[in-house]
């Protein structure tokens, strides 16, 4: 099992804390955390730092700690300044980066971005070709749908080789199907349930024989939202109260899905969640980070196989 962890991004008025947020990252890599994931949110009252910051920042601090977002919606950024970014991340982080990627669905603000939400999917498609085609090619001519170069060229390229990992978010059928030809890895959300995302995961095993890839070489994570307490009423509160926090009143439908409560409680939750078929889970902290990861790290982790 590889394990990683949640990276603080609520940074409310004026409260930031350096220090407090580097011991944080330092502590994740002595206690064997692979990685470390940022959630990308735009508009909200949750007061999350831009992902894309919050992993250069967290580069600086950290010396082995691989660096994600889980995801980036893709369909509402521009590709080229997008690959840019993370190809100036990857260099900077001397390779530790991961992308996650994900249409993000028809219910996003489309307009705010000047995205027309009709072929949203055929946008996140071509953005993402030519971000590849950006990071591999020395000069690139792209005449797509949505958008047009000529000879151009993007440096520095990715530190890793050909890019970095990309990996892909989203539940529907078709989005699993796109993960398997097109990703390195597929991301479940913490929104699913560990049934659902045991479903997902025969869709994606079909596509990986029908692709005839080689499984062992297609990376399978799970976001799992966790509170560990041996109270088991108030993790219940605390998981309600981050997730509200984070995600407003859509929070409150999350709550099912959270692992909460006693360590042989999660324990369980998580190794649910290994069965189904997470060879990396990203356990996703709302409150008390440093403690909880803590916690974590002592009293759960060390009992899933």
């Amino acid at each position: 099992m590889r394990w990683s962890i949640s990276v603080p991004q609520f940074v409310d008025d004026g409260a930031f804390d350096p220090s407090s947020f580097r011991d944080y990252l330092r502590r994740a890599e002595t206690l064997g955390f692979e990685s470390a994931w940022t959630l990308e949110q735009v508009f909200g009252s949750a007061s999350l730092a831009s992902p894309l910051e919050t992993m250069t920042f967290a580069a600086a601090c950290t010396d082995r700690l691989r660096l994600g977002c889980a995801v980036f919606v893709t369909p509402l950024h521009q590709p080229v300044h997008l690959a840019k970014s993370l190809s100036s991340l990857d260099q900077l982080s001397r390779g530790r980066l991961e992308i996650g990627v994900g249409t993000g669905g028809r219910m996003r603000p489309f307009s705010a971005f000047e995205v027309n939400p009709e072929g949203f999917v055929a946008r996140f498609n071509e953005s993402l070709r030519l971000m590849k085609l950006l990071w591999t090619e020395a000069e690139v001519t792209f005449d797509g749908r949505f958008w047009r170069v000529e000879a151009a060229t993007i440096e520095p390229r990715p530190f890793q080789k050909p890019y970095p990992p990309i990996w892909f978010g989203g539940s529907a059928p078709a989005a699993l199907r796109r993960a398997v030809r097109h990703g390195d890895g597929f991301f479940g959300a913490g929104s699913t349930t560990t049934a659902a995302f045991a479903e997902q995961m025969s869709t994606v095993r079909q596509e990986l024989e029908q692709q005839q890839r080689d499984a062992n070489d297609f990376r399978i994570a799970k976001r799992v939202y966790i509170t560990v307490d041996d109270d088991a009423g108030r993790a219940r509160k605390q998981m309600a109260a981050g997730l509200v926090r984070i995600y407003g009143d859509f929070g409150r439908q999350l709550e099912a899905v959270a692992v909460t409560g006693p360590p042989e409680a999660c324990i369980q939750g998580i190794r649910d969640v290994a069965a189904a078929g997470a060879e990396m889970i990203l356990l996703n902290t709302v409150s008390e980070q440093a403690e909880q990861m803590e916690r974590l790290a002592a009293a759960v982790m060390p009992h899933v196989a």
